[in-house]
């Protein structure tokens, strides 16, 4: 190997040990941040005792019907993908399929929105303007579709 293909290899290696090394010091931080026990938003919207018992008293039911909503939708959405790639092909199972995971979709959509509703009545107008900023700067993410097809 000539000195710049060394060179070259040590740079990527330094690079990627630095990527390592950064990922794994952001993990401690988040552990650290989970740790205290208190969710990230909670700290964000700096909420005094008397809202965060509200919050806690409000949360512990909302992400257990979220996280039984987003069960439902994966395994509606891998059914809708059988459907479509079964050896014989069904148009009217597909839009079933489509409708069904269109509808769950929907109720989970309803669902965050009561949640915020919800969260509206215990925050301040400061923390509400607040909790809108951070909701309106989460980018949407990219569906797997998407990233299998575009990487």
């Amino acid at each position: 190997m000539n000195t710049a293909t060394l060179r070259l290899a040590l740079i990527a290696s330094l690079l990627f040990n630095l990527g390592v090394l950064a990922a794994l010091g952001w993990q401690q931080l988040a552990e650290r941040a989970s740790a205290s026990g208190t969710p990230l938003l909670v700290r964000e919207l700096q909420l005094d005792d008397r809202q965060q018992r509200q919050w806690q008293d409000i949360e512990a039911p909302f992400m257990l019907e979220l996280n039984t909503s987003t069960l439902a939708i994966q395994q509606q959405r891998n059914q809708l993908i059988d459907h479509i790639f079964a050896e014989q092909l069904d148009a009217e199972l597909i839009r079933a399929a489509q409708s069904t995971l269109a509808e769950l979709q929907n109720r989970q959509q309803q669902l965050v929105i009561e949640q915020l509703l919800r969260e509206r009545e215990i925050l301040d107008a400061s923390q509400r303007q607040h909790l809108a900023r951070l909701l309106m700067r989460q980018s949407p993410q990219r569906s797997d579709v998407e990233t299998l097809h575009n990487e």
